[in-house]
Order: structure tokens, then C-alpha cells, then sequence
């Protein structure tokens, strides 16, 4: 039933692999979905629930960091057991997730199904991806990988309109519900059509790697969302966990974000030595060396960053205080992802004609623009429809600026580290993606606290500027690394994808 290929040595494309990639394309979409159709839900699931800003930041940010955390341990097992299984036992697991998370009834289960989500996607996102590289080659390959991008796009465009659909027609739930069907199928047809590739296998695991990565992501972004509840120095209430209370006077949050930032140092060092011995290493450090993929991560991780809090705050807004259900706010954030959609289209062709490297600044200046619009708008009493246009340039932009620096990261690296290269990119723009959300829950408390029922729509607001002046900050160092980026790099990259 599974066919198993070498990476050197593919087999011809058949009629069954365009299906097989069909399949691969709609496990794919349903996490890109994922990703996108929970922010325009969230004012629902924070009434719904009674949860607080530190839950709402939790169920917005733990996939995240779960998926972050795994992504590059887990392309390593997919070479290693196949490919295929790996991606199917990832929808099968992201399935019973969105179940639990559609029958919870409390923050506890909601956020743990959301851990799990993580987990799953973690397992599709690489796999899929190898998958398509190893069986298309030549012409075939750039079709397969222009449908994989094109449904990562679309995905993500549609997902605020399905989300405040579901939402205000139906339920919240059915976010999530809506998922069971879609890996139902894809689990069918999947064990049929998609072919079982093997990569390079390595004779040891790097679990001292995987364990400090694990710790320091974790618990940096737990010291970034808690520090509002438990304190950032002096403990505003003490952390519980099942029958233990923390015992000490000072507050848990910045003890577990000095400890998150140790721990990130130490894998850091770790991978160093792992690599200058040629041992087996979870993050091959030697991709640094290459300025584009150094610089290119750097301005990466700050665009996330600036995104993602974006991402968090608008929805939130648009629902707390310009009163908008869940269907007219997914209407609003459309306007940002058919943005980015349309210009992720004419990406290829501007980066043919002026290089990739000036398609990224482009698209950065158009970020800028478009949070700096939207902060003036919410200092004068916005209408719906004019943060619509500010989130559109801005959605433009980032369709401008994210294939391209994509391709710009992955410039110089050798096609031999082009799959590290890949996960770790992935690895830094998740981590990016967490980052913001959870900052952006820490500013929007400073202003409204953590409990939604005690503020104001002037506080709200207050929160929201102040949140977007920080996306503001993050996106023009990532468009500062870009220009860097671009008197270093090679002519040759302009319209290399």
C-alpha cells in the first residue's frame, strides 16, 4: 500500500501522487486554518468560558509554543519512520484535539487541547513539506510547491470569515468541530494515495537539545503571559498547581522566565558543541555562518513578533469595543488576509523583475504603514470599515514580504542543509508567533488588568495603541535587519524561491 522511495534515488511522479498531494494540501490547509480561525473566536470563547486575559493568551499562544517546540525534533522522525505515517498519525491526534477542545467546558481542558493541537501540527507542517520534496522534481516540483503555497494563503485568508461564521451562526465549537470531518478524509485517502518517503536517518537523538529547548520556550513564554497574574516581582497570588502552592515571596513568572532564558543559552551552547564535534544536533548551528539565513531569521522572528500582536488585539478590539459580532469582525480581518493573499500572487513576479530582497523591504514599509494608519485611526473613534483599509496595506505587505524572505533566509544554504534550514525557520517564526501574542496579552493588561469585566472602552483602546506601538517597534527592526540583509546579499537570490 505504501511505497517507500529514497530521497536520492525518487521515483517517477504519478497520477497518484497529484492526489497524494491533493491530500497532503487539505491536511495542510486544516492547520494553516487552525492557525487563523481562533483569534475571530476568542471574544466568544472568553464570554462563553469566563476566561481571563491570561486564558485567552494561554489558548491563543500554547499551540505555539508546543508547535515550536517539536517541529524540528519531529522532521527528524518523520526521515527517520516515514514520512506519511508521521503526517497521518499528526491529523489523527490534531482530530481527537479538536474534539476535546469542542466538548471542553472549563479554561483547564480548552488549554490542554490546545497543547495537543500543537502537537499535532507539528507533525503534519514538516512532513508534508519533505514529503513534496522528495517525490516532485524539475517542473513537477514547482508545481506542487506553488500549491502548497497557495494553500497556505488561501487558508489563512478564509479562516477569519469561516471562524465568524461558525461562530455567530452557530457556536464557537464548531471551529474546532469542523476539523473531525476534514481529518476523517484525509486519513481515508491518505493511506491510499500519499507515498511513505524516507530521509537521512540518524543513529542518535539529540534528547539534552530537545529537553533544554523544550524547557526554555516553555517556560519563557509561561514567565511572559503569568507575570501579569502571579506578579512580575512581588506575587500577586501565589501559583498552584494540583496540591502544590508556591512557597516563596517572590513571584514564579520571573524566576521561570530567567530559567526559560538560561535554558535557551544552554541549548544554544549545547548545539555548538554538538555541531563543531559532528554529533547529532537538533539545531545545526553551521547554518549561521550564512549572513541571509542569519539576518533573514533575525528579521523573521521581529516580523512574527510584530504580527502576532497584532493578531491578538485587534479581534479583541473590534469586538469589546466597536461591539461588532464574530461575522462582521472576521469580515474586518479578511481585509488583512485577502491583502496578503493578492499580493502573494504578484510576489514571484515583482522579486523577478527587482529582487527578493527589495520585495521583503517593500512589503515591510507597507506593515509599517498599515499599523502606524491603524494606530491614528484608533486615536480618532475608527469605523469598522476604515480599519479594514489599514489592515488590507498591512495584509499587503505581509504578502509582499513573507514568501520573499522565505526564499531570501534560504539563499546561500546549500541544498544539502535545505531541510534544517526549513524547520529551523519554521522553529524561529512559531516561537516569533508565541512571543507576540503573549506580549501583546502583557501590554493590553497593563492597561485593562486581566480581568475583561472591569475596564472601559477608553481603556481598552488605550491598551490596544500601546500593544500596536509595540508591533510598530518589532516590525521596523525586522525591516532594519532586511536593508541590512540587502547590501549583503547576492544578486543571484533575487528570484531564487
Amino acid at each position: 500500500m505504501n511505497e517507500k522511495t529514497s530521497t536520492s534515488t525518487p521515483a517517477p511522479t504519478s497520477r497518484k501522487d497529484w492526489f497524494g498531494l491533493a491530500i497532503l494540501a487539505v491536511g495542510l490547509g486544516m492547520i494553516v486554518l487552525d492557525g487563523t480561525i481562533v483569534g475571530v473566536a476568542l471574544p466568544s470563547i472568553i464570554q462563553d468560558l469566563h476566561l481571563n486575559l491570561t486564558d485567552a493568551q494561554w489558548v491563543n499562544s500554547l499551540y505555539s509554543v508546543v508547535f515550536a517546540a517539536l517541529l524540528l525534533a519531529v522532521g527528524r522522525i518523520a526521515d527517520a519512520g516515514g514520512r506519511q505515517r508521521v503526517f497521518l498519525v499528526g491529523i489523527v491526534i490534531f482530530a481527537a484535539s479538536s474534539l476535546l477542545a469542542a466538548l471542553a467546558s472549563g479554561t483547564g481542558t480548552l488549554i490542554a487541547a490546545r497543547a495537543i493541537q500543537g502537537i499535532g501540527g507539528a507533525m503534519v507542517l514538516p512532513s508534508s513539506l519533505s514529503t513534496v520534496n522528495a517525490i516532485f522534481r524539475g517542473k513537477d516540483r514547482a508545481t506542487a510547491f506553488g500549491i502548497w503555497g497557495a494553500v497556505m494563503s488561501g487558508a489563512a485568508a478564509i479562516g477569519p470569515l469561516l471562524g465568524g461564521w461558525l461562530t455567530t451562526s452557530y457556536s464557537w465549537r464548531w471551529i474546532f468541530i469542523v476539523n473531525i470531518p476534514i481529518s476523517i478524509f484525509v486519513v481515508g485517502f491518505g493511506l491510499f494515495f500519499i507515498r511513505n518517503t524516507r530521509g537521512e536517518v540518524h543513529n542518535s537523538f539529540d534528547i539534552f537539545g530537545f529537553a533544554t529547548s523544550a524547557v526554555g520556550f516553555g517556560l519563557t513564554i509561561f514567565g511572559l503571559i503569568e507575570g501579569n497574574s502571579l506578579g512580575w516581582w512581588d506575587v500577586k497570588q501565589p501559583l498552584k498547581i494540583g496540591s502544590f502552592t508556591w512557597p516563596w515571596n517572590i513571584s514564579a513568572a520571573p524566576i521561570a522566565l530567567a530559567v526559560g532564558i538560561v535554558s535557551i543559552a544552554v541549548f544554544l551552547l549545547w548545539e555548538t558543541r554538538q555541531t563543531r564535534l559532528d554529533r547529532s544536533a537538533l539545531l545545526n548551528v553551521s547554518l549561521f555562518k550564512f549572513t541571509s539565513f542569519s539576518t533573514g531569521n533575525i528579521a523573521a522572528a521581529m516580523i512574527s513578533i510584530g504580527e502576532f500582536v497584532l493578531v491578538f488585539v485587534i479581534p479583541l478590539f473590534l469586538v469589546s469595543v466597536l461591539h461588532l459580532d464574530a461575522l462582521e469582525s472576521g469580515w474586518v480581518l479578511a481585509a488583512m488576509a485577502g491583502g496578503a493573499f493578492l499580493a502573494g500572487g504578484m510576489a514571484r513576479q515583482l522579486a523577478v523583475k527587482f529582487s527578493a530582497i527589495k520585495v521583503v523591504i517593500l512589503g515591510l514599509l507597507l506593515e509599517v504603514a498599515g499599523v502606524g494608519l491603524t494606530v491614528v485611526l484608533l486615536e480618532n473613534s475608527p469605523s469598522a470599515q476604515a480599519i479594514a483599509v489599514t489592515l488590507a496595506i498591512y495584509g499587503f505587505g505581509l504578502g509582499l514580504a513573507s514568501a520573499q524572505l522565505t526564499s531570501t533566509v534560504l539563499g546561500d544554504v546549500p541544498n544539502t542543509l535545505a531541510g534544517s534550514a526549513s524547520a529551523t525557520q519554521s522553529t524561529v517564526r512559531q516561537l516569533g508567533n508565541a512571543t507576540g501574542s503573549a506580549l501583546a496579552g502583557s501590554i493590553l493588561a497593563h492597561s485593562i488588568g486581566v480581568d475583561f469585566s472591569h475596564t472601559t472602552a477608553q481603556l481598552f483602546t488605550d491598551g490596544t495603541i500601546n500593544a500596536l506601538i509595540a508591533s510598530l517597534v518589532f516590525l521596523a527592526l525586522g525591516l532594519a535587519a532586511a536593508v541590512f540583509l540587502s547590501f549583503r546579499v547576492k544578486a543571484k537570490l533575487s528570484t531564487k524561491n
